[in-house]
């Protein structure tokens, strides 16, 4: 049986308003997980899927502040919608800052916090496509030769063959063979292709 396509994360310490929260939820069709606190969050196993989390700020234990902060650190990267019966001009600031998706204080319209959510899930969902695309780009470029690599960072700088060529003390044309086998082992099929691939590597961080 397979799991769910996307579900939603609720953390807060009243029954009643988990309770609330999980009937609207389900009138969209989407799966819910209820959790009375924050450390009940954290130690739960959580399926790999599309997500977010619904987080009561002022819990009893940790907060949703403190929560907010932990999961960052631990880089576990969910979008979270803040709810609150006391709006606080600067938490409020501090979780948007920090990151939050929406700030919604009780009693809030059921039809902001369902769109609150479906916005969140579909952030989720394609920061998870994302990644997803990096990771192949970052394996296709492990495969390169370091050689290969040195070439395709000089190419993607701008550097002509015959600049390069001199700069590593190499004929032209063996600077043409490098950068051929890169853009194969890349797939990239065009030199815009291959500055595209360089260019999102290096802006996530797990560049050349």
């Amino acid at each position: 049986m397979s799991g769910p396509e996307s579900i939603v994360f609720v953390v807060d310490d009243d029954p009643s308003v988990r309770s609330a929260i999980e009937r609207l939820i389900g009138t969209v069709g989407l799966q819910v997980q209820l959790f009375g606190s924050a450390q009940e969050f954290l130690a739960s196993k959580r399926s790999n899927v599309p997500s977010c989390l619904v987080l009561d700020m002022r819990l009893s234990g940790m907060s949703g502040l403190a929560l907010q902060r932990q999961l960052a650190e631990a880089d576990v990267q969910i979008p979270i919608i803040f709810i609150t019966s006391h709006r606080d001009v600067q938490m409020t600031v501090r979780a948007m800052k920090a990151g939050a998706v929406e700030f919604l204080t009780k009693p809030f319209h059921d039809q902001d916090l369902l769109d609150a959510i479906h916005l969140a899930i579909e952030k989720d969902r394609a920061r998870r496509q994302q990644d997803s695309e990096i990771a192949v780009l970052r394996e296709r470029f492990q495969s390169l030769s370091p050689r290969e690599r040195e070439v395709v960072v000089m190419v993607v700088s701008g550097m002509l063959n015959k600049q390069i060529a001199a700069q590593i003390g190499s004929a032209e044309n063996t600077v043409k063979v490098h950068r051929s086998r890169a853009m194969e082992k890349m797939k990239a099929n065009s030199l815009a292709d291959l500055v595209k691939m360089i260019e999102r590597l290096q802006v996530s961080g797990k560049g050349p």
